[in-house]
């Protein structure tokens, strides 16, 4: 897989509630006409910065907070609206009401966002070194529930949210043990917030749920294990594609595009300095901005593993769409064709920044990097 370090030599050398306003969603739409003066998808991105004036409202809030940590705020070409909003139906409903121009998300939320008529493109990709030893979900497993291994999940309650990727590592699961949605029951449950996943397993609503691995898993097991709690991997398959998005109209804003390009090569670097600065990242983040203690930090930032901007999104892709395969088969969604998602004009854009951050806080690698 090109990633960037591999690239570095070539080019330097995102509860209840929200679900309901979702579904509320109605009937597909087609995406926008191109009017007079709007960007083509087919036109090259903008050259320059952009215009005076433009704004941007970004739901991205670890990004935020590495670019006011390094001062590269200022360096935004652009005025720039945060928005506290995380996670994929959060940013869905935002961009339903066409209050947010760019939102972060795992792999599914997209492709949801398309089905319920909202057409979105993604303009940044983002993966992890080592994928299989550093998921972002692993299936916590409630107290008395009976389950050992995968192979006694037939009959079990799951947790489902069909628009978030949580959705999707059930799913894929369950065709992994040659199970279907009819197998178990799935409980169709949201995870908007932190506990609500964490609270239906021990409250005994829901035999498994897909945690997220750091703290969500590190305290439900904290709290729980000594009365049975706890949890497995979920099959062996990629759960680490994580992206930008925005709406195609926002694409074909002249002035919006060039300021995405701008924003797409910080958000770049930024992951490029968390990879470097991992005690740093630790520290400033997740114990001054979200008060876990020092050795949950760590550990939050240890599971996390390092990140990759990749050069070429051809595998995220393919990720993708066995993404939307997995959801549309087990949801009774169409056919989607993940490509159609991807704005590839921004692939090297990112790349070529995260390469060039990755020359600038480790120039002694590039002879280990040649060599992967």
């Amino acid at each position: 897989m090109p990633s960037t370090r591999a690239g570095a030599v070539a080019i330097v050398s995102v509860a209840i509630a929200t679900a309901v306003a979702i579904v509320a969603i109605s009937g597909p739409r087609r995406p926008e006409a191109a009017a007079l003066g709007q960007l083509p998808f087919d036109a090259p991105l903008p050259a320059g910065p952009p215009p005076p004036g433009v704004t941007l409202t970004i739901g991205d809030p670890t990004t935020q907070r590495v670019l006011e940590h390094t001062g590269w705020i200022n360096q935004l070409p652009f005025k720039v609206k945060w928005a506290e909003i995380a996670g994929g139906p959060a940013v869905t409903e935002a961009f339903h009401a066409r209050s947010l121009d760019v939102g972060s998300a795992a792999d599914i939320p997209p492709i949801h966002a398309t089905w319920v008529g909202i057409p979105v493109k993604i303009i940044a990709v983002r993966l992890r070194q080592d994928p299989l030893n550093h998921p972002l979900y692993e299936l916590g497993i409630a107290p008395k529930s009976g389950i050992q291994s995968l192979a006694d999940l037939r009959g079990k309650r799951i947790a489902f949210s069909p628009g978030q990727v949580q959705g999707e590592v059930v799913l894929r699961t369950l065709a992994a043990e040659g199970l279907t949605p009819k197998d178990v029951k799935l409980v169709e449950l949201p995870s908007t917030g932190g506990d609500v996943y964490v609270g239906a397993l021990a409250g005994g609503l829901v035999d498994v749920a897909p945690l997220g691995v750091g703290t969500q898993v590190k305290h439900y097991l904290e709290k729980y294990a000594a009365d049975g709690a706890r949890v497995l991997p979920h099959a062996p398959f990629r759960d680490d594609l994580t992206v930008l998005y925005v709406r195609q109209e926002t694409l074909q804003d002249p002035a919006k595009a060039a300021a995405l390009k701008a924003y797409i090569a910080l958000w770049a670097r930024a992951a490029e300095w968390v990879r470097a600065h991992p005690e740093e990242w630790a520290q400033f983040y997740y114990v001054g901005n979200q008060g876990l203690a020092p050795d949950d930090a760590r550990y939050v930032v240890a599971a996390a593993g390092e990140p990759d901007i990749p050069a070429d999104w051809s595998e995220a892709i393919g990720m993708e769409q066995v993404a939307a395969d997995a959801v549309g088969r087990g949801t009774g969604r169409p056919h989607l064709a993940a490509a159609s998602l991807f704005d590839r004009r921004f692939e090297p854009v990112a790349a070529g920044a995260a390469a060039a951050e990755w020359a600038r806080e480790s120039p002694t690698a590039a002879p280990r990097l040649a060599a992967r």
